[in-house]
């Protein structure tokens, strides 16, 4: 249990990919994933659950965007909303 926003998925690594794939089949494209302890958790996930998971999107689902530059660091300034057109 934890404060804040959030959804625990809990489970063995079949039950907990298939709820990543419902939420993907409704939209969501980006988790933020956490556990603990940290390091350990992110061994174990990798290892269990990303194997069943897919890069192929649902039909109905925006394509994935990749967000690493070109040497493997995140990029945390991708997104720019649009801009929107004046009223006058």
């Amino acid at each position: 249990m934890r404060g804040g926003a959030g959804t625990a998925l809990v489970g063995d690594a079949e039950t907990v990919a298939a709820r990543i794939r419902e939420y993907q089949n409704i939209g969501i494209d980006t988790f933020i994933m956490s556990g603990y302890p940290h390091l350990e958790e992110a061994y174990r996930f990798a290892e269990l659950v990303f194997p069943l998971l897919s890069l192929n999107q649902p039909n109905n689902v925006t394509p994935i965007r990749l967000n690493t530059g070109p040497f493997g660091e995140t990029i945390g300034n991708e997104y720019r909303p649009q801009k929107q057109a004046s009223q006058s």
